[in-house]
């Protein structure tokens, strides 16, 4: 009787870990499992512990709930002005009905990415070839608002849409590629002149500045000259005066008055069309040269 229990626990210990174990479901974070019962949906399950009915249910789909990103191949587009193109496109996309997702259409990724490619198309052919170039924040922003309603069925939000590269043909990239040649070369020409036309205003400034500082240096030579001049003629007529002054004070004779008053007639006759008239009485020889000093000083 106690082997026969024994057996009966040991048949009980298998099955659980054959049936009860294996059905018991772990669900991390950031992904929801849809669960079928005998076939059909019966609920889908959210991160926390869970248990299967062995035979019974049977787990259809594991959804993530994080975003994804799909970066489709390169898809051939007509422009309006008949220019064909290679545009690859990223799309940026989050489950957000796992139900809808799983039972909605097959193969949710695929039809995204032919839905991209028809939509490019689409946006594509209404643009010419400078307008595609140009406007990738129209081409992005007009897809994902597509894309997003489009895919609202399914269960799936598309967040973003970006215009990974637009590959033109190869002559017209050659031609764009001449022109922004040119453009940089026109561009190092203005940037060249701008510089030659400011290093020749410098430059004139500079000459500018140095003529003025010279002229500066020539006026203050100038003042300092005659100022010079001035006070050797101060200091002179100072002197004679301070001689005449003494000849008075040391009372000298009229042979004295009559030798300076001579010296004073002469530097006089030095001047041009100078007239003198000299008194027929020599008495006053001494008033004389005094008058004759005084005419000498006007002159100068």
């Amino acid at each position: 009787m106690g082997g026969l229990n024994m057996n009966v626990l040991i048949i009980i210990l298998i099955l659980v870990v054959l049936f009860v174990i294996p059905n018991v479901i772990i669900v991390p974070q950031a992904r929801e499992y849809v669960i079928e019962r005998l076939g059909s949906y019966l609920t889908t399950w959210q991160n926390g512990l869970h248990f299967k009915i062995p035979f019974i249910d049977r787990i259809s789909n594991k959804v993530t709930l994080k975003e994804i990103v799909k970066d489709f191949a390169p898809q051939p587009v007509i422009t309006k002005d008949n220019v064909t193109m290679q545009i690859d496109t990223v799309v940026y996309f989050q489950i957000t009905d796992p139900k809808l997702y799983t039972y909605g259409i097959e193969s949710p990724i695929s039809a995204i990415e032919n839905l991209t490619a028809t939509t490019l198309r689409n946006i594509i052919g209404e643009l010419e070839l400078d307008q595609t170039l140009t406007s990738r924040d129209i081409i992005n922003s007009k897809m994902r608002s597509i894309l997003d309603e489009a895919t609202d069925p399914w269960g799936i939000k598309v967040n973003r849409v970006e215009v990974k590269n637009i590959l033109p043909p190869r002559d017209i990239q050659e031609a764009m590629e001449k022109q922004m040649r040119a453009e940089r070369e026109r561009r190092e020409k203005i940037l060249q002149a701008e510089g030659e036309k400011k290093s020749s205003i410098l430059i004139a400034e500079g000459e500018k500045e140095s003529a003025i500082l010279k002229a500066e240096a020539q006026k203050e030579a100038q003042i300092k000259m005659a100022e010079g001049e001035a006070e050797a003629l101060l200091k002179i007529k100072k002197a004679e005066a301070d001689g005449i002054k003494l000849l008075r004070e040391a009372k000298a004779d009229t042979s004295v008055l009559t030798l300076k008053s001579y010296e004073a007639l002469e530097k006089l006759a030095e001047g041009q069309s100078t007239k003198i008239i000299v008194p027929s009485d020599m008495q006053n020889i001494a008033t004389f040269g005094t008058v004759i000093n005084e005419m000498i000083d006007k002159k100068k």
